[in-house]
C-alpha cells in the first residue's frame, strides 16, 4: 500500500474537524508544504465549519510551514509537533493565540 499523500491528509482534515471546538474561530490558515509534495493549502474555519482547498489564502491569520515528510509524520502521529517546532523544522507565524487554540 503506498504511503498517504499530503492531498489525502488535507482532504481528511475537514472530516476530522470538531465544530464544538471552533465556535469562536473565524480564520484562514495557510499551510506551506515544501519538499517532495510541495504545495500551498488553505484551511478556512468559519461558522464552526472547516473547508480545505489547494492554493493560497488571501489574508491568512496563521501560516504553518514545513517539509512534506514532516507534515505526513505529524498528521499520522509519528512525530510530535512541539518537537518539530523546537527543532525549527516546522514554522508557525501569525496569530499565536489562534495557534494555541488549534492545538488545544
Amino acid at each position: 500500500m503506498p504511503d498517504p499523500s499530503i492531498s489525502e491528509f488535507m482532504a481528511r482534515m475537514a472530516s476530522a474537524f470538531v465544530p464544538e471546538k471552533a465556535i469562536d474561530i473565524d480564520a484562514d490558515i495557510q499551510f506551506k508544504v515544501s519538499g517532495v509534495q510541495a504545495a500551498n493549502w488553505n484551511v478556512t474555519i468559519k461558522d464552526a465549519r472547516c473547508t480545505v482547498s489547494q492554493g493560497t489564502a488571501p489574508a491568512s491569520k496563521l501560516t504553518v510551514s514545513a517539509d512534506s515528510a514532516d507534515f505526513l509524520k505529524i498528521f499520522s502521529g509519528d512525530l510530535d509537533v512541539m518537537q518539530v517546532i523546537m527543532q525549527s523544522r516546522l514554522k508557525v507565524t501569525g496569530d499565536m493565540s489562534l495557534a494555541m487554540k488549534l492545538m488545544g
